[in-house]
């Protein structure tokens, strides 16, 4: 009976995980999905910071050709997960709690903008989506999910970025996103509540999805707090 329970257990997340990538922009490109999957790979702690890493050996783990991977390894050099040095390989960056401190002090107002912006200027069908990611963050809370979580997490911030309308705010939230994600994972087993992180994301999702730019502010305000108060936690 409990090996059933399991069983049915896996399937639910199973199925939770598919439906949080779906709610992800669906990239048409190898370099997307290759970024996708390498940027999970790293995030979640499958590939550990210092890892060396070249593009034959995680061409063979995801998949993809050389060039995507390529592609994709440059993106993510861009937002801060690796390091390319040339003929000695490719370094993923290690974890950084005082950067994490400091990174939060500019995500705060640019995620405030970011979500004011959003609440603005979303179309009805960019507000569904909101309104779905929050239907799912709270599931994965009901859960405790991380994985759902996660990638709800980077659905939310990629559609942030897409909502709000504003190329230069984009490109600094892009550099934080990857890891910021990457500290949370790789801490919140000890000092972090996934399910109350999981419905601020979803509280900060709803005011967007309502059109309302104070509230949506206000969210994305608690929101950072928590994570702040998280983050001073983890040096602790």
């Amino acid at each position: 009976m409990e090996q059933l329970r399991t069983g049915r257990l896996k399937t639910v997340r199973r199925g939770a995980r598919q439906t949080a990538s779906a709610l992800e922009p669906q990239e048409s490109s190898l370099t997307d999905r290759a970024w996708r999957a390498l940027e999970e790979e790293i995030v979640t702690l499958r590939i550990l910071p210092g890892s060396v890493v070249s593009e034959a050996s995680l061409s063979t783990r995801l998949g993809f050709g050389r060039t995507p991977v390529r592609e994709a390894l440059q993106r993510l050099a861009s937002e801060g997960l690796v390091q390319i040095l040339p003929r000695r390989g490719i370094i993923v960056t290690d974890i950084d709690v005082a950067a994490q401190l400091r990174l939060l002090e500019v995500r705060r107002e640019i995620e405030r903008l970011l979500a004011r912006s959003a609440a603005q200027r979303s179309s009805r069908e960019i507000r569904d989506r909101f309104d779905s990611i929050a239907d799912e963050m709270e599931k994965a809370a009901e859960r405790e999910d991380d994985v759902a979580f996660m990638r709800l997490d980077r659905a939310f911030n990629l559609l942030l970025i897409e909502a709000a309308g504003n190329e230069f705010a984009a490109a600094a939230m892009r550099v934080m996103n990857g890891l910021a994600r990457r500290f949370w994972y790789a801490h919140y087993k000890l000092v972090a509540d996934m399910p109350l992180t999981a419905r601020l994301h979803a509280a900060a999702a709803r005011a967007i999805a309502a059109g309302d730019p104070s509230a949506a502010a206000v969210a994305s305000d608690h929101l950072i707090d928590h994570i702040q108060d998280f983050s001073r936690k983890s040096i602790g």
